[in-house]
């Protein structure tokens, strides 16, 4: 497989679009709609890891982000601005893995909703995390 070669993604996920410039370079994403949750992934290519080949927590943490952001979206149809974001690292992602990730809004009020999510590869998890995101409000 050539180094920027991405695998047929797992069950049930497609190809992301409509996805920002910063989101578009570091991609490519894919997302499956199914159940309550919101599930992303992305296929770990060199490009996402440091020196040791391992997925860059920098990597990790922009996945998360935007994974959460889609969760609040899903939940409020609104876009929502990251107020907070907290990472844990559990674990490591390398090379030539699929990342997945899951998310679901926890609560949210008119102003802000809380998000909590999971980065995961196999059996174990990657990356946890919450967050808070003010909701957006459109201009007329």
């Amino acid at each position: 497989m050539a180094e920027d070669q991405i695998p047929h993604p797992p069950a049930g996920f497609v190809r992301s679009g409509n996805r920002g410039p910063f989101s578009s370079h570091n991609g490519p994403y894919f997302h499956r709609a199914e159940g309550e949750a919101t599930e992303q992934a992305f296929f770990a290519l060199p490009r996402h890891a440091n020196g040791l080949g391992i997925v860059h927590g920098g990597m990790l943490t922009s996945f998360l982000d935007g994974l959460l952001g889609a969760a609040v979206f899903r939940a409020t149809r609104r876009t929502g601005v990251t107020i907070h974001l907290s990472v844990d690292f559990l674990h490591m992602a390398r090379v030539g893995e699929w990342v997945l990730g899951e998310a679901k809004v926890t609560r949210a009020t008119r102003e802000v909703a809380f998000v909590e999510g999971r980065v995961y590869v196999g059996g174990h998890d990657v990356v946890r995390g919450s967050g808070v995101f003010k909701l957006m409000h459109r201009r007329d």
